[in-house]
């Protein structure tokens, strides 16, 4: 998708601060971080959000990826991954992406 932000980080077009990637998902500091480590994994195909995966092995690669991203930013006191699914939900850009946060205590109830 030419116009999405997430395919433009994921490409290499768009700067960003990559802290991890494969050939599959790129993971990057958010811009606006909510908790001390603030990650984003995202798959490098566009995929709009979770609703649009499809069975396949891109999913386990993502949550896998996230702990990954977790354990390299010497997050062993706890993290949170989040997704967030259309706008009630708080997707801010229609492509899948997940949070990892941490550094900090969190809070619960999330929202």
């Amino acid at each position: 998708m030419t116009d999405c932000v997430f395919c433009g980080i994921a490409s290499g077009a768009i700067g960003a601060t990559i802290v991890a990637e494969a050939d599959d998902w790129v993971a990057f500091r958010d811009l606006e971080p909510q908790a001390p480590v603030h990650v984003l994994v995202v798959p490098r195909a566009h995929v709009s959000s979770l609703a649009a995966m499809s069975e396949g092995p891109l999913g386990t690669q993502l949550l896998l990826a996230c702990a990954a991203v977790a354990d390299s930013e010497g997050l062993d006191g706890g993290y949170r991954v989040v997704t967030n699914v259309g706008g009630d939900g708080g997707q801010a850009v229609p492509h899948l992406h997940f949070h990892v946060l941490g550094g900090r205590r969190m809070g619960w109830p999330p929202g």
